[in-house]
């Protein structure tokens, strides 16, 4: 279909439609991947009726664990409705993994398929193995946000105890990394490390929300700057080959057609494009094997779907 194709369909949609807030979202998402910084990419919602999700990560090309957290903060025997879920993208099946945790956030996979989350407000770490069981990866942390884990089965996290205060001011935020049984600190002091994500290589990156930047960490443990100017960026993810960094920007939470943002960053050519514009809340974000882009929007309750394209066709009607 033709960019004049949508608009035209757009606008007649609107017309019949004009007060289903449920056919805005999906015009948003639409018109967004016909927009002129977007069109090599087009989007689909994969999942919907979900309670505010949040962390996501696929599994290979099939599957997504996310999390769901109406009640953040609150346990199940305290009427906690939070969850960490599977997505079958096929059948669009969801399986329930875990429910009443507090807070489930952030999601991470390693090689083995052994999925491990962040529970913010109880401190922890969990692990769960691909027998089903739930055990602690750690505990006792202070506000774990982000996580990721590398080829060596090293999880790297985020802490976040005093988020958007800096170092010289008395912020205590963290960059980690643990074996399990170690925790060694990479980086102190930065305002707000919200996500992570990490390269085979052990390269990692993270988005600083507060202060509008992605840092890079190197493997010799230099840290550098490679993006700034940013608006609330939030989610973070690598594709396979660790070649192209995608990550949300949530400057507007909420506000469907707001300034939020879906965004890729080419790390050898040194280029930034716009995947989607629109989303009402575009938290987190992950790429599957196949190179498609997924990424949770909270307000919204769904699931949305990136498919890479070579190009539109602009042929008139």
């Amino acid at each position: 279909m033709t960019m004049k194709h949508k608009m035209k369909l757009t606008s007649r949609l609107l017309r019949h439609h004009p007060t289903s807030s449920a056919l805005l979202f999906t015009l948003i998402t639409f018109a967004a991947a016909s927009a002129p910084a977007a069109d090599t990419y087009e989007t689909r919602v994969v999942a919907r009726g979900l309670n505010r999700p949040t962390g996501i990560v696929a599994e290979g090309s099939k599957s997504l664990y996310i999390t769901q957290l109406p009640t953040p903060g609150v346990a199940g025997p305290n009427g906690g409705m939070n969850r960490v879920d599977k997505v079958q993208l096929g059948s669009g099946r969801i399986i329930n993994l875990t429910m009443g945790e507090p807070e489930p956030t952030n999601l991470a996979l390693d090689q083995h398929g052994h999925l491990y989350w962040t529970c913010k407000s109880a401190g922890v770490i969990l692990e769960r193995n691909r027998r089903g069981t739930v055990a602690p990866f750690l505990t006792g942390l202070n506000k774990p946000s982000g996580i990721a884990v590398d080829r060596w089965d090293r999880v790297y996290f985020t802490l976040l105890p005093t988020p958007g205060v800096p170092g010289n001011m008395g912020g205590n935020n963290t960059v980690n990394v643990s074996d399990g049984s170690q925790v060694h600190v990479l980086t102190m002091g930065e305002p707000e490390p919200t996500d992570i994500a990490v390269t085979r290589r052990g390269e990692a990156y993270w988005t600083c929300k507060s202060a509008g930047v992605i840092l890079k960490r190197a493997t010799d443990g230099t840290v550098s700057l490679v993006l700034s100017g940013l608006h609330a960026p939030t989610g973070i993810a690598l594709d396979s080959r660790g070649e192209k960094l995608y990550f949300t920007e949530v400057p507007t939470p909420g506000v469907a057609g707001g300034m939020n943002r879906v965004s890729v960053y080419d790390l050898e050519e040194g280029e930034l494009s716009a995947v989607n514009i629109g989303d009402p809340e575009p938290t987190d974000i992950t790429v599957a094997r196949n190179g498609r882009v997924y990424w949770t929007c909270t307000s919204a309750g769904v699931i949305v779907e990136a498919r890479r394209i070579c190009e539109y066709n602009e042929d008139e009607d």
